[in-house]
């Protein structure tokens, strides 16, 4: 199973790229208003904004990197790593958009890279 973790880690990280850039491009529009007009209109602008619809193609990419993980490693072994892309995200989060992260977060975190190290040494 140990032979699948690079194909594991290209998963985890274009699952991390495609939240940064689906963040990227939805700070970039106007925000989203719940109402006839407001989501016709910023349903126009998600889906001609370059930052969606790219991680939209990076969330695809990396959903068939992970079917493919599926298909060679038991489950139980395989999904845990895909919690590495919480850690990734969240301190992209705190490092790069400022933004707060307070100690649940960071434990929540901790006991995440746990988890994994418990899965990948079984």
């Amino acid at each position: 199973m140990s032979a699948y973790i690079p194909v594991i880690l290209f998963t985890i990280f274009t699952n991390f790229l495609s939240q940064i850039m689906l963040k990227k491009g939805m700070t970039s529009i106007a925000p989203v208003v719940l109402s006839p007009g407001g989501v016709r209109s910023s349903g126009v602008d998600i889906l001609t904004n370059g930052y969606v619809i790219g991680g939209l193609m990076v969330m695809v990419i990396s959903m068939a990197s992970h079917l493919y993980v599926l298909s060679k490693v038991e489950l139980s072994y395989a999904y845990p790593f895909l919690g590495l892309s919480f850690v990734l995200t969240t301190a992209y989060g705190y490092w790069v958009l400022s933004e707060s992260v307070n100690g649940w977060r960071v434990l929540g975190v901790l006991l995440i890279c746990s988890g994994v190290a418990i899965v990948a040494k079984s």
